[in-house]
């Protein structure tokens, strides 16, 4: 079977994005979105993150997968299975998926992946094949997989992922409006186009930050030069972000909708994590904790200008057993002066968060209903995206007439 076809040409459709959140919620609720006080204070500014460690998988791509996989699951075409290349979070997403169709899944990974990643795909069902030195000679094998063995190969930038992935920003934008800012981790691309599309299609004006490690920066010299520019090599501890060859469908796209792409070191990523863990009790992977690391260094703070934030990124939420947030934005809102994480002027016009958006219409808003924000004295403000709850129930109190063992009175033995 040949290989998939290069992502259609033309902007997201928000009706695109729609049909792949039906297919998306068939297997999982929204995510939330949440402002942790404590990482305000430390940005400088209302900070929300887009928790995608909720979702099945622990990471975003699980929704790329899921519409990509329905989609093949109901052609006329239908394939026997797929195969494709990973670090670990699009493997999980594909097999997640494929399993819930009755697909086979193989996946290449390169040699030194993550244990508990690849004991992950096993679980949902993949069949893992190691080779090359990095996610690119994995992806390069996988081709070579998929012709041998008649399996329809699944790029990581096809247009399909992209529009699941997207409905993340589209809960996001939905939820919490008038954000300034939104950072976002890049891997091949999926994220960040997803987030550009749907602020896009509701006519946002929400600014969108990439962010990439030192060591492995292709896109942030790729944005700067306006030319695809391949890196000899990847090497981070954020594996997620681990890419040495860009995605030029990517790159049209970050060139015409992103802002800029900030490029932070493992150091930062590691205090990110740690902070992550401390403020919002999450423990996120590097590519999960970069975004935040890039708000705290951006530049912008320093001139007090309000700084894009982590894809809760924190989107927290890419892997097994870690957060990876989806993505970290900011938002105007008056703030007294503090030391919070954001960039908020002394005078205080800035708000952060891990979503992105701004102001969208109410007519464009109607599919997913818009729950108001709750907020417990001195915890976080949640604005949860609007599936009811699977199975909820209350707890009956009480009867007011049973006594509780403490209350009753005791007998008295007599000796006989």
């Amino acid at each position: 079977m040949t290989p998939r076809a290069a992502p259609a040409s033309g902007p997201l459709t928000l009706a695109e994005v729609e049909a792949a959140a039906r297919r998306v919620y068939a297997a999982m609720p929204p995510t939330p979105q949440v402002a942790w006080p404590l990482v305000a204070k430390r940005a400088g500014a209302e900070v929300w993150v887009k928790h995608e460690n909720h979702t099945p998988t622990g990471a975003f791509k699980v929704r790329g997968g899921l519409n990509l996989l329905g989609e093949l699951a109901d052609s006329p075409a239908r394939p026997a299975g797929v195969a494709s290349a990973t670090r670990g979070n699009h493997g999980q997403s594909l097999a997640f998926a494929a399993r819930r169709h009755g697909l086979a899944c193989t996946i290449v990974v390169p040699h030194g992946n993550s244990r508990s990643k690849n004991a992950a795909m096993r679980a949902y069902g993949a069949e893992l094949i190691e080779h090359g030195r990095d996610f690119d000679e994995a992806r390069v094998h996988a081709h070579v997989v998929a012709r041998e063995r008649g399996l329809a190969f699944v790029g990581p930038f096809e247009r399909p992922l992209i529009a699941g992935v997207a409905t993340y920003a589209l809960e996001l934008f939905r939820a919490v409006a008038d954000l300034d800012r939104v950072y976002v981790p890049i891997g091949c691309g999926s994220g960040i186009c997803g987030l550009i599309g749907v602020r896009d299609a509701l006519g946002l004006s929400t600014a969108i930050v990439g962010v990439v490690s030192t060591g492995a920066n292709a896109y942030a010299q790729s944005f700067r030069a306006r030319s695809p520019i391949e890196t000899a090599a990847a090497v981070t501890m954020a594996d997620g972000m681990a890419v040495r060859v860009p995605v030029p469908a990517a790159l049209e796209i970050l060139w015409r909708g992103a802002e800029d792409v900030i490029e932070v070191d493992d150091a930062a990523i590691g205090e990110a994590m740690r902070a992550l863990f401390d403020d919002a009790h999450q423990v996120a992977e590097g590519a999960g904790a970069a975004p935040l690391a890039a708000l705290l260094a951006d530049p912008a703070r320093a001139g007090g200008v309000a700084p894009s934030s982590c894809r809760a990124a924190t989107s927290t939420g890419t892997s097994t057993g870690t957060c990876s947030p989806g993505a970290l934005s900011t938002r105007r809102r008056v703030f007294p002066g503090g030391d919070i994480r954001g960039a908020a002027r002394a005078s205080g016009t800035v708000r952060a968060g891990t979503a992105s958006g701004s102001r969208a219409s109410r007519r464009s808003c109607r599919s997913i209903p818009n729950p108001s924000s709750r907020r417990t004295a001195g915890g976080p403000a949640t604005r949860p995206s609007s599936l009811p709850a699977a199975g909820s129930r209350t707890r009956r109190p009480p009867r007011s007439s049973r006594r509780s063992a403490r209350s009753r009175p005791r007998r008295r033995r007599t000796p006989r």
